[in-house]
């Protein structure tokens, strides 16, 4: 096994908010579970992760019960899901370790903040010698407010800016059609 399939916050806080009625792909499960379904037949590691924010009081605190996977994706026997309290999925989990024991050095990324969780996890893998695919469409957000001016950055922008970062620097942008050689 030398290629995972990291599936990041894909999980039930997110539909909990209401910035969800704008999130680019409220299906973000089916994308996610043909991944998934691919990793599985070629016997990749597929690793779980969610965000978790304790003692906030938030959609991301564990005691309001959303820290879960979203309905419909359910980890196989053996698949690790971990817990993570940082942007990316490795700062505060043991997700290099785990995958330096398996021999994995290819990482495949999807899940949810496109240009948060998602992008920081290839950037910190890219820098960490991992040959990174990010799946731009088997990644969701929403848009984001400028703090200063107002101005509004849609769904569409924010994808087109993360694959102009990543391209060629961080990771390989490619899709799930792609990935899977499914069109």
């Amino acid at each position: 096994m030398t290629e995972a399939l990291i599936v990041i916050d894909v999980q039930e806080s997110f539909r909990v908010r209401e910035s969800w009625a704008d999130i680019s792909d409220p299906d973000i499960a089916t994308p996610v579970g043909t991944l998934v379904d691919h990793a599985r037949a070629r016997g990749d590691l597929v690793v779980w992760v969610l965000h978790s924010e304790p003692g906030t009081g938030g959609a991301f605190d564990p005691v309001n019960g959303h820290v879960r996977l979203i309905d419909g994706l359910v980890p196989a026997a053996g698949e690790p899901t971990l817990t993570k309290t940082a942007h990316n999925a490795f700062t505060t989990t043991d997700l290099q370790r785990m995958l330096t024991v398996r021999g994995v050095r290819g990482l495949r990324v999807c899940g949810i903040r496109t240009e948060q969780c998602c992008e920081t996890t290839a950037r910190v893998a890219s820098d960490l010698g991992y040959d990174v695919t990010f799946v731009t469409d088997a990644t969701a957000t929403s848009p984001i407010t400028h703090w200063r001016t107002g101005a509004v950055l849609s769904t569409p922008e924010i994808i087109e800016r993360t694959e102009y970062a990543l391209a060629g620097r961080f990771a390989t942008v490619a899709t799930v059609a792609e990935v899977t050689g499914l069109r």
